[in-house]
């Protein structure tokens, strides 16, 4: 009996021991994140993206974001590391045009150029991109002072071909981006590629997860999604404030992902996933999320219940349209895109791209 007892309290010291001293791969730093506001007020619940149109990808998964290409179809990038196109009056016809050997996330046509934010690869393009065949990826960029880049996510093309593009974090990939959010310390970054130079210049780092990036009116400035901030900051390109940040719109409801401008007045902004309450709870104390994160995954991660969540700020950073699903038919939303008077919605981990009416 004795040997028993001595064997248990040797089984709750070493655990707790390694609660309290494993080595872990984050270095926290603690962080109050301001009061959530809940699905309240100007973002009352509703369930508006339920009657969305579903576009299947036929086994494939994963549409990120999507871009309208010159020739009329509608192009996105799976998690398999292919770019496919499709025409949106027939949902069944689908083409895969190539594979960047990555993961594609945010892509933009420049004229007949499409480039692509794969978090693997870099900065990709692909030239002649509405071509029948002899699609090409080329590389842009895919490092920084020597060190490669682990996380491109999202990009925006300015007018004199500038491409300005987000590093969602120096310190974990797409595989481990959870782990960026125990971790709360800021490490991403916003970049310009000159394609006439191939020069790439950093304007913006320690953001809180780097994601959806956004030129607005007049290009006077840029904004990004803060992921992990549940914000957004604007970088101003123009003006008396030119090189300088501050906050577009903060306290969001959920994690914002891509955004995109409509050209007429509207910032839309997918949030992928709600906030979560005891999550919040966590994040000012570093100790405990060291603890947490020596748990084993199936314990300290969970599927949130499924949400579709997307919202359009005028230019002033009001709420002009807040758009749900709560019924599960449309959710983890990554990106909008208007077109045409629709809404093209992407996924992280949906086998489908959806499409709904711009609401009036």
């Amino acid at each position: 009996m004795r040997k028993l007892l001595l064997l248990l309290i040797g089984l709750v010291v070493s655990l707790l021991l390694y609660l309290l001293l494993w080595p872990v791969p984050i270095e926290p730093v603690a962080w109050i994140p301001p009061e959530q506001p809940g699905l309240t007020g100007p973002y009352a619940e509703n369930n508006y993206l339920s009657d969305a149109q579903l576009y299947p990808l036929n086994g494939g998964y994963g549409p990120e974001d999507t871009a309208l290409g010159p020739d009329g179809l509608i192009y996105t990038g799976l998690a398999d590391g292919s770019i496919v196109r499709f025409s949106p009056g027939n949902s069944g016809a689908l083409e895969t045009i190539v594979n960047t050997g990555g993961r594609p996330l945010g892509m933009k046509f420049n004229f007949d150029r499409l480039y692509i934010a794969d978090c693997v690869m870099g900065l990709l393009y692909i030239d002649n991109a509405t071509a029948a065949s002899g699609h090409r990826v080329e590389l842009a960029v895919d490092e920084f002072e020597g060190k490669k880049m682990i996380f491109v996510d999202d990009l925006a093309v300015a007018s004199d071909g500038t491409v300005w593009f987000t590093d969602a974090s120096t310190r974990f990939d797409l595989e481990n981006n959870i782990t960026d959010y125990f971790e709360s310390k800021p490490s991403g970054r916003l970049f310009a590629w000159d394609p006439e130079s191939g020069q790439t210049s950093l304007h913006v780092d320690e953001l809180g997860f780097a994601n959806g990036v956004a030129l607005g009116p007049d290009e006077a400035y840029l904004l990004v999604n803060e992921t992990m901030r549940y914000r957004i900051t604007r970088y101003w390109l123009t003006g008396a404030k030119k090189g300088q940040t501050d906050i577009f719109v903060d306290n969001l409801p959920g994690f914002p992902d891509n955004l995109s401008n409509n050209g007429e007045g509207l910032f839309w902004v997918a949030l992928i996933y709600p906030r979560d309450l005891l999550v919040d709870s966590i994040l000012p104390r570093p100790f405990l999320r060291k603890v947490i994160m020596r748990l084993p995954e199936a314990l300290r991660v969970s599927e949130p219940d499924p949400l579709g969540l997307v919202i359009a700020l005028d230019y002033e950073g009001n709420v002009i349209h807040n758009l749900q699903d709560h019924t599960g038919h449309c959710h983890t939303i990554t990106s909008v895109n208007e077109e045409d008077g629709y809404l093209w919605l992407g996924s992280l981990t949906e086998p489908h791209v959806a499409r709904i009416r711009v609401p009036d």
